[in-house]
């Protein structure tokens, strides 16, 4: 990127929040104090995420295979997300920021599926950054329900079985309406997917981040836009034709 070139931004930056666990046993803490700092880091991917002009920023904060981990540790983390969702939605509609959630909501107790409801009821019509938290989010599960929803539909006859094309299958997953993420940025050095937006992450460009995700912060943000910027994204085609 020359130097008074305008640097590309994704519009939709998608991020697995890996190492909290890690964070603490490093430092002889309980795992639950990593997942306490990694809301700090959340704090500043947001703000940095905001401040850099990204439009959709989607966190993979509980996955649908997390319900496995001890029981103990799940209800910790359920009184965190209770503890953000009580705490950080005023302020994020204060700065427009408009708040989603995707996932199976059946699983999640009641109290949070009211709190979940009334924070995207309270920041729907905000025009500002859209952040999806992915919560009991499994993207096996998202598609397989997708399938079920459009095979009911041409049970039904609402739909031809030869009308469904990607487009209409899309429409019917958690992310319908959000754009398939430009970015995505895993951190504590693993390299892989773990079952987050495989539909959508088609064409997303991946960048690794060797950091534990508490201690992430918002150069760490600018260095994986950075390196998104030099990177030229051609969707099957060849170089200069798309």
């Amino acid at each position: 990127m020359h130097e008074n070139q305008p640097q590309e931004i994704p519009t939709h930056l998608a991020v697995i929040m890996d190492g909290n666990g890690r964070w603490a046993r490093s430092r002889g803490l309980p795992r639950i104090e990593g997942h306490r700092n990694g809301v700090n880091a959340v704090r500043r991917t947001i703000e940095g995420a905001a401040d850099l002009g990204i439009r959709y920023l989607t966190l993979f904060s509980f996955s649908s295979e997390n319900w496995r981990r001890p029981e103990e540790e799940v209800g910790e983390l359920m009184n965190l997300l209770r503890r953000y969702l009580k705490s950080e939605i005023a302020d994020l509609h204060a700065k427009g920021i408009r708040f989603r959630v995707i996932g199976d909501r059946a699983r999640l107790s009641k109290d949070i599926v009211r709190l979940v409801e009334d924070a995207e009821a309270t920041t729907a019509n905000n025009t500002g950054m859209t952040l999806v938290l992915a919560l009991s989010y499994g993207a096996r599960h998202d598609i397989a329900e997708a399938a079920r929803k459009l095979a009911t539909s041409v049970s039904l006859g609402l739909i031809r079985a030869d009308a469904i094309d990607e487009t209409v299958f899309a429409a019917h997953l958690g992310t319908a309406g959000i754009p398939d993420p430009d970015l995505l940025i895993r951190t504590s050095g693993e390299r892989r997917i773990s079952n987050f937006l495989l539909w959508e992450c088609a064409y997303t460009e991946f960048v690794f981040l060797d950091k534990y995700w508490p201690d992430i912060g918002k150069e760490d943000l600018q260095q994986a836009v950075d390196e998104y910027g030099k990177r030229e994204r051609r969707y099957g085609a060849t170089a200069g034709t798309r």
